[in-house]
């Protein structure tokens, strides 16, 4: 499925460099969408790095619980 999204945004986009080629294109409204999926991603990596975040932490966690674990073994 994402792949068939993936084909079909490409064929609309294709289709709207080359209305833009002929002159059928505002500007305005290609900025407008410009700005919506700037935002949109903005928000994707903002929301991407806060549980990245926390992987992170609860890595460091399990990594010190891994290493109290270990001492027990050697005992």
């Amino acid at each position: 499925m994402v792949e068939f999204l993936k084909k079909a945004m490409d064929w609309v986009l294709e289709k709207e460099a080359e209305a833009a080629k002929k002159c059928y294109v505002n500007p305005e409204d290609v900025q407008k969408q410009i700005d919506i999926l700037e935002a949109k991603r903005a928000e994707l990596r903002k929301k991407f790095e806060e549980e990245d975040a926390e992987f992170g932490h609860i890595l460091t966690r399990l990594s010190f619980i891994k290493a109290n674990a270990s001492k027990c073994q050697t005992k």
